[in-house]
């Protein structure tokens, strides 16, 4: 009976070991309610993104799903995760950056910067005069989706902003003081110039991007943006005439 009982152990403890694990399950953005939540898993899985989730590779995973949202890093390979050391609060200045979008990010800046990457038809990653590498999300407009869901239109407001700023080209990136200075994914919000060209409303002027007003906070060139998209739908440019109304 002894030996019939510890034969009995032993196959039950090798049949655990056998199991597959809970986190083996693929996961896409679709399985997460909230971008938190999916960038926590994101985070969890560890360095090299086995699931997929970030797949324009800014650390910032399923950006489409609705927030709460987190930026949290993901460690890189080999490096032991950083117990965090509590701190005691210290006061700090009014902070520009409203995670709700709208702002006040102070007097006009002006910086220069070349394009490392065309991220989509709103979105760039560019080098600093510094050095610094940043993402901007220009300010007062939006372009389809083409990252987790592809939306009707992404692809080409893609080719547009590759074609408006492509990569080593010389910018201008400029803020607008009321707007916040940085979004909720941490990004810079700014109006991007290229040879004295307006990109973000070159872009809506040519039907691959709407304009957008965040919380009903007009930015400082809403007017003008907003007479470039009444032009762009009358004459059906771009997405206005197969993919809105």
């Amino acid at each position: 009976m002894r030996r019939l009982a510890l034969l009995v152990l032993v196959l039950l403890g090798t049949s655990l070991l056998v199991l597959p694990p809970a986190s083996a399950t693929d996961m896409d953005c679709g399985d997460f309610a909230t971008q938190a939540e999916a960038q926590a898993f994101f985070v969890a899985a560890g360095a090299g993104d086995p699931h997929r989730l970030d797949s324009d590779g800014d650390g910032i995973a399923c950006e489409g799903n609705p927030c709460p949202c987190s930026t949290a890093p993901v460690p890189l390979v080999g490096s032991p995760t950083p117990t965090p050391t509590p701190v005691a609060p210290t006061p700090t200045a009014t902070p520009t950056t409203d995670p709700l979008g709208s702002g006040n990010s102070g007097p006009t800046r002006r910086d220069t910067a070349r394009v490392v990457r065309v991220t989509d038809g709103d979105t760039l990653k560019v080098r600093l005069a510094g050095g610094t590498e940043e993402y901007v999300r220009l300010l007062g407009i939006d372009t389809p989706e083409v990252h987790g869901r592809r939306e009707c239109g992404g692809s080409d407001a893609s080719r547009a902003m590759d074609r408006l700023a492509p990569v080593g080209s010389r910018v201008v990136l400029v803020s607008d003081p009321t707007q916040a200075d940085r979004d909720r994914y941490d990004r810079l919000l700014r109006y991007v110039q290229r040879r004295g060209t307006d990109v973000g409303r070159k872009q809506i002027l040519s039907g691959h991007a709407q304009v957008y007003v965040y919380r009903n906070d007009p930015f400082t060139r809403t007017r003008s943006y907003q007479r470039a998209e009444q032009r762009a739908q009358v004459a059906r440019r771009g997405s206005w005439s197969r993919c809105w109304r």
